[in-house]
């Protein structure tokens, strides 16, 4: 069964070629494929399509990516955007990652890489779509809010849970406390950055990670979940 069964994408760029390769492509991975080719056609679909993944070009005409989304960020409760644009300057990343965007990739770009992060948003977004997540010896059940380890259920607080699940969904990857903090507490959280020490700490002991051996700390860089 293709990985992408029940997730909705939409591809916008001003490319016809560009188009035609990712609804080909993205289609035969099992995804659902919706296409525009401006920015503005893009706000229309998503009205009613409300897409999971939107891949988004940044050089349009008329209304420009960054535009489209910042506007699909502000009226689509949940959506993951991957900028696809071949403006690869730190400026240009840096701008679409400040209005909303949840990756960047520069062209000319390798598909197998943009499949794999869309799964990977998918993953971090919407795990339900994709059922019951096994990763090593975790297995993550989004819709009853549970966590398996070695097929024993954890007893974990709403926190516990969130935190634990993003460091499974982004296992092998080094995550920084900011970055922890944005995706477990929000961009807006006014607290202090060692609660994500203490809540690190509560995870190894009900883990039995009395080693460190699953959840790695990586002296001024973070934490790093490594999977048996």
């Amino acid at each position: 069964m293709a990985a992408g069964r029940g997730a909705r994408l939409l591809i916008v760029d001003d490319e016809p070629a560009i188009i035609q390769f990712l609804e080909l492509g993205l289609t035969h991975e099992g995804y659902e494929v919706k296409t525009a080719s401006d920015g503005l056609e893009a706000i229309d679909i998503s009205s009613n399509y409300n897409p999971h993944v939107v891949i988004l070009d940044v050089m349009m005409p008329e209304l420009d990516g960054f535009e489209v989304c910042r506007r699909l960020k502000e009226s689509i409760d949940n959506v993951a955007i991957i900028m696809l644009t071949a403006r690869g300057e730190v400026t240009d990343r840096v701008a679409g990652l400040t209005l909303g965007a949840d990756d960047y990739l520069v062209k000319p770009f390798s598909f197998d890489e943009l499949v794999a992060r869309i799964g990977a948003r998918l993953r971090n977004q919407f795990p339900s779509l994709l059922g019951e997540v096994n990763a090593g010896p975790f297995r993550v059940d989004d819709q009853r809010k549970e966590i398996l380890y070695r097929n024993e259920a954890l007893a974990l607080s709403p926190t516990e849970y969130e935190l634990l699940k993003c460091m499974i969904l982004h296992h092998g990857i080094v995550l920084s406390k900011t970055m922890i903090l944005d995706k477990v507490w929000g961009y807006h959280f006014g607290g202090e950055d060692n609660i994500v020490e203490v809540y690190v700490r509560s995870l190894r002991d009900k883990l039995g990670d009395k080693e460190h051996r699953l959840i790695r700390t990586l002296r001024g860089a973070g934490y790093r979940m490594d999977l048996p």
